[in-house]
């Protein structure tokens, strides 16, 4: 059983884990901080506009 404290640890390692797959796909470090906290924006669509060839600053204006 995970407690508060556990929690709030396992979501900050989640974070910076989606925030440096965000960085090697081509976003800026603010920016892939930014996505990275939201759990409403999916990870993959993310990397996938940029990977398509969508310049990460567009990615971020749909995202967002």
């Amino acid at each position: 059983v995970l407690v508060v404290g556990d929690q709030a640890r396992e979501q900050e390692r989640v974070e910076r884990w989606r925030a440096d797959e965000l960085m090697r796909a081509g976003f800026d470090p603010a920016s892939a901080s930014e996505l990275a906290s939201r759990a409403d924006i999916d990870l993959h669509r993310a990397t996938e506009l940029v990977d398509r060839g969508c310049a990460p600053e567009l990615a971020l204006q749909i995202l967002l």
